[in-house]
């Protein structure tokens, strides 16, 4: 009753075009003060801002949970299987020693001089497959052993290969928010991904090896946080094995993407590309590529490949449950009617859609500190202005994606990683870790900016 009485009183004052966009500024607002505030979960704090802008928007009980289970069922039904497949490959890739081999034969191809470029290109391949978190506490005893071998500050080291774990997170599909922002857009998965890898490039480069030139100075002795025991190079899965494991989803995404390009429809060519390049049947190939040539094959008993596979699975859970949160926020939007509006009022503000997208998203990143949440939240406001639009929606996604990333700081738990593992104070943290993930960002959006001149 109160919560419609707020609703009669924003009529009144701002008028009844701009009162439901004036509640949906206050839901977001609520979803920060929940999750960056209160550090309430992820998940009950989108179902509170759901049930917050139903009863506000004057919905009835039973619609307002209507709208929640099929926001969260519509969401899910389509990206669970590439978020969990996504997530097994990862762990094969990680447990196996794939990422090992990959890090070490790079190092003996580009030497010392050009080390900060292997390890940017190990970030960028075992980033592929690998979700953030994994990614990082994977990659950072890599970067301490090379720093120990090579007598070369660690922060040096560290940030070409985490710029590159960064933006396959925020860029690149499989990992789950890109994979999310692919469906909510209705963009091609594998045009996306070919066109996030020319984005990427130049944003890793100059967050990685152009940037880190000025960090020599940021010497400190990391932080001996754990121990790891390499696994023996006699152990290990050959060069090409690692490689064709980790990439092989980037090799038929966007193999079949470029085929698709230059075949007629009508033939069984197009067919084919057409099946392998489905994302359900590319993620179940590699995963049982990767389940064969990194456990089977090199005699590992199923029954011990199979439960790093169940491992896997309560990895992503968090993750599972914050995007189902978003598809229910994204619900509500669309059921209340809300979406319309929103949609016409950006229209009248005439500004370039990725801007708008990049902004949005970082705005929110900045306030929430969640990456994931930021990409997701924005697609859900803004998904009404790409219909008709004339942008390309991959595009969308990677500005949307781009700007999930901008300004990393105290309210994300990555920067607090950062920190600790490279033993550095709040403030050289803000000069490293913060202005990496700003390059990026900002780096990507000017190359979605560019690309949608010839796209």
């Amino acid at each position: 009753m109160v919560l419609c009485t707020v609703l009669q009183l924003l009529h009144e004052w701002v008028g009844p075009t701009f009162a439901p966009l004036v509640v949906v500024f206050i839901s977001i607002l609520f979803l920060i003060f929940l999750v960056a505030w209160l550090r309430l979960n992820t998940f009950i704090s989108f179902l509170l801002v759901c049930l917050f802008m139903g009863l506000t928007l004057d919905m009835k009980i039973s619609d307002i949970t209507q709208s929640v289970q099929t926001g969260i069922g519509k969401t899910l039904g389509s990206l669970v299987i590439i978020i969990v497949f996504g997530s097994m490959l990862g762990k094969l890739v990680a447990e196996s020693g794939a990422a090992q081999r990959i890090a070490n034969g790079l190092m003996n191809v580009f030497g010392r001089k050009y080390v900060q470029w292997s390890l940017m290109l190990t970030g960028f391949i075992v980033g592929i497959p690998l979700f953030y978190n994994i990614g990082f506490v994977l990659m950072v005893p890599l970067i301490f052993t090379v720093a120990a071998r090579t007598k070369l500050p660690a922060v040096y080291l560290g940030i070409p290969m985490l710029a590159s774990l960064s933006v396959t997170h925020g860029y690149l599909p499989p990992h789950p928010s890109p994979t999310a922002l692919v469906g909510t857009f209705h963009a091609n998965m594998g045009l996306t991904l070919l066109y996030g890898l020319l984005v990427a490039i130049p944003s890793i480069i100059l967050a990685g090896p152009v940037f880190s030139r000025f960090l020599k100075k940021y010497t400190q002795e990391p932080a001996k946080l754990f121990t790891i025991v390499p696994i023996p190079d006699e152990e290990l899965p050959t060069m090409s094995n690692s490689i064709l494991a980790a990439l092989l989803p980037v090799i038929l995404l966007a193999g079949t993407a470029l085929l698709k390009l230059v075949v007629a429809p009508e033939t069984v060519w197009f067919k084919i590309a057409t099946w392998l390049g489905d994302p359900v049947i590319v993620m179940l190939l590699a995963v049982l590529n990767g389940v064969y040539i990194l456990g089977i094959r090199r005699g590992t008993p199923v029954k011990k490949v199979m439960s790093l596979l169940d491992e896997a699975i309560k990895d992503v859970s968090v993750i599972i449950l914050i995007i189902g949160g978003s598809g229910a926020l994204t619900q509500m939007l669309l059921d209340s009617k809300v979406s319309g509006a929103i949609a016409t009022s950006l229209q009248h503000m005439h500004m370039n859609p990725l801007l708008l997208a990049w902004s949005i998203a970082a705005l929110i990143r900045v306030s929430v500190g969640s990456a994931t949440v930021a990409g997701l939240t924005t697609a859900g406001i803004i998904a009404p202005l790409v219909v008709g639009s004339t942008i390309n929606p991959s595009l969308m996604v990677l500005a949307t994606g781009a700007g999930s990333l901008m300004f990393s700081h105290v309210n994300d738990g990555g920067f607090w990683m950062f920190k600790e593992y490279f033993n550095l104070s709040v403030k050289d943290t803000f000069k490293t870790w913060t202005v990496m993930e700003t390059i990026v960002s900002v780096v990507g959006l000017l190359g979605c900016l560019l690309m949608s001149l010839f796209v």
